[in-house]
């Protein structure tokens, strides 16, 4: 194989897999701590609650990974090259039992970080042979590093959250708790838009400053999403489950309209539209190629109607004693900061974001430029030199930073299909 028509993998790239594992287990860790002060103090409710946040997010992890791992077995070639690496993860036929033990023991995420920072290891210490499966073991640990966080990371700080405005006090674990979940969520969103960027011809255009204001415009938008559902939660504790399961299923159907093609099996697309509806709970971001213009403008008007109406509600059943030193300042900081992430999120787009070069043909499209939907990109471009690329996170990159005029993108995408293109 001539390893320079692989997809290139830079020591930066190791580098931040290695912080990813790092946050792996520090937030792991983090987890089993305040679950231990909380039982610890008698609190066996919320931790209750905070264990199955945790159980909940590693089962849905585990499951896209034994789906990903069946997926990956039926592609020609690729157990050769996984073995070749000598890699832990889809090094054979024979492991598969052991890989599902593993993934029953909740192990299998774990085991894929070590994978990837093994085969990074592997291709800067070779110069460069074995980037293409460096790459695939990257991108899909992004994605799984996106479902985790909206599973547990960011449920887990409106839990803390919650707990400290409802004790109107907080311990050294709780602020620990609420660090590591928010660190984690930052993390996560400068992460996957970077490896989803990978998809992309000018990747090598995205600085820092631009990836500096990404990751502030998500924050300000997230940020006082959770800070309004934890509001609305300590005053009327018992009704926030019943708030999200009502829009929950929403999400999920909206999803399903939308037509998402993410996964190999319809069990699997399932369980991503039922991930994309916790996502959206929380954050938006695009799934589905189109006119995105109008999904992204509604849903930000129905976050902003919602976000609202859990304030409005807070503001009227609170204890206007116990919160009367922060509860001005809240009602007003909170509509500000996300009024302040949609902004940001223009400016980005104005003046920070990395212009796609594209080809002529399709320079006379119109585009909307909106929640990373781009101008027609092919992400498969170059892919005749190219054999082995994430094909589900390529067509996820292509929804998600395309047009309804990106059908050059799935015409491509079809003529690689029989080039061992994963």
């Amino acid at each position: 194989m001539n390893c320079a028509t692989f997809p290139k993998y830079s020591l930066l790239d190791w580098f931040f897999t290695l912080i990813g594992v790092c946050t792996f287990l520090f937030d792991v860790g983090s987890d089993l701590w305040v679950a231990k002060e909380l039982y610890t103090h008698g609190e066996f409710m919320w931790c209750g609650v905070f264990v199955g946040f945790m159980l909940m997010s590693s089962v849905v992890i585990q499951l896209f990974s034994w789906f990903w791992l069946q997926y990956d077995r039926d592609l020609k070639d690729f157990e050769s090259q996984a073995s070749a690496g000598n890699v832990v993860l889809f090094s054979g036929a024979k492991r598969v039992k052991l890989m599902l033990f593993l993934h029953v023991c909740q192990l299998g995420f774990f085991i894929r970080h070590i994978s990837a920072i093994w085969q990074g290891f592997r291709v800067w210490w070779r110069k460069g042979c074995g980037s293409e499966y460096a790459v695939y073991l990257t991108h899909d640990l992004s994605m799984l590093r996106l479902i985790e966080t909206f599973c547990e990371s960011a449920p887990q700080l409106t839990l803390m959250m919650y707990i400290m405005l409802r004790s109107n006090h907080a311990r050294l674990v709780q602020y620990v708790s609420v660090g590591a979940s928010t660190t984690s969520i930052a993390w996560m969103v400068v992460d996957y838009h970077r490896s989803l960027r990978s998809f992309l011809p000018d990747k090598d255009k995205q600085g820092w400053l631009s990836s500096v204001v990404y990751f502030f415009w998500n924050l300000f938008l997230i940020g006082p999403r959770v800070a309004s559902v934890a509001l609305f939660a300590s005053v009327l504790p018992y009704f926030i489950a019943a708030h999200f399961l009502l829009l929950w299923p929403i999400f999920v159907i909206w999803a399903w309209r939308q037509g998402t093609d993410f996964m190999d099996s319809p069990a699997g697309e399932w369980l991503y539209r039922a991930a994309i509806g916790l996502i959206w709970y929380f954050s938006w971001f695009n799934v589905a190629e189109g006119d995105t213009r109008d999904r992204s403008l509604i849903y930000h008007m129905f976050i902003i109607t919602d976000t609202s109406i859990l304030l409005t509600t807070w503001w009227l059943y609170r204890d206007a004693e116990m919160t009367q030193s922060y509860a001005f300042s809240l009602i007003l900081s909170i509509p500000l900061c996300y009024v302040l992430g949609l902004l940001i999120k223009v400016l980005y787009y104005c003046c920070f974001h990395p212009k796609l070069w594209w080809p002529a043909d399709l320079g006379k499209a119109t585009c909307d430029v909106t929640d990373g939907v781009e101008p027609p990109v092919d992400v498969q471009a170059n892919s005749a030199s190219v054999h082995t690329i994430n094909k589900r996170m390529g067509r996820h990159a292509a929804n998600f930073y395309t047009t309804n005029t990106s059908s050059a993108v799935k015409t491509n995408e079809c003529e690689t299909t029989n080039a061992s293109v994963l």
